[in-house]
């Protein structure tokens, strides 16, 4: 099981409160739940404190220990239990390459070698610009089109090594990138290669309404009384087959 821990204490802020527009937003989520149950609205607002500062931290986890009236080791035992919280700093763009048997098969080990390569030797470290850190995690869901990774809430797919590369300079720069298939196929549930059934424009160009000639309905099944009687064929089959007088028996 691993072992998750908050970032050392010299990495951590003084403080920490929670934008003016956050600090409502997370006042209208506590005043969903009765008195005396405020400690449900707990994944809320360390996600939300994650999505402003980037990851949870030590004073994060006081200031809602505090809005929420509950001892500051309840809410750490939320913080490192659930892995969607980041305890450590993370660049502008966290980049989490899925390596579960899918996209490993399809070759994501070529995308962490780029992740390497450009970011950091290690993940969960900030590269030195600022711009990235990366980290392995399980899957994302998209394993039709492995091998992916994630970027803030976007799915890039189709990956390999310098696709990745790409995409990693391309974010550096400051040039926009198109989430999806980094491929060339269109839409993610599109073959590779291109759509290869239903290709008939008059499916989808409006020309066949109207067109529709419904099949006649098959004749109704006969009386039982007609449907035991045997067939002419079944007579045939069954009749016993005359001999001549004096034939062997």
């Amino acid at each position: 099981m691993s072992l998750r821990r908050l970032a050392p204490p010299e990495q951590q802020p003084a403080n920490f409160a929670f934008t003016a527009a956050n600090a409502e937003w997370a006042k209208g989520q506590i005043a969903k739940y009765p008195p005396g149950r405020q400690a449900s609205a707990v994944i809320s607002l360390l996600w939300k404190g994650q999505l402003q500062e980037g990851w949870v931290t030590h004073p994060m986890i006081e200031e809602i220990a505090r809005m929420l009236s509950m001892p500051f080791i309840r809410v750490l035992e939320v913080a490192t239990f659930y892995t969607m919280f980041n305890l450590e700093p993370v660049g502008t763009h966290l980049v989490q390459v899925c390596t579960t048997t899918p996209c490993w098969l399809r070759g994501s080990d070529a995308v962490v070698e780029a992740c390497k390569a450009h970011i950091h030797p290690h993940p969960h470290t900030v590269s030195p610009d600022g711009k990235f850190s990366w980290m392995e995690v399980e899957c994302l869901g998209a394993c039709v089109n492995a091998p992916m990774l994630q970027i803030g809430s976007d799915f890039y797919e189709d990956l390999d090594g310098p696709l990745t590369e790409k995409l990693i300079a391309d974010l550096r720069d400051g040039k926009p990138v198109k989430p999806g298939p980094q491929n060339g196929r269109r839409v993610s549930s599109e073959p590779e290669g291109g759509a290869d059934t239903l290709k008939d424009a008059a499916l989808y160009d409006g020309s066949m309404i109207g067109k529709y000639v419904p099949k006649a309905p098959p004749p109704p099944p006969p009386p039982e009384a007609e449907a035991k009687k045997p067939t002419q064929g079944a007579s045939d089959r069954e009749a016993p087959k005359q001999k001549p007088p004096g034939a062997a028996t």
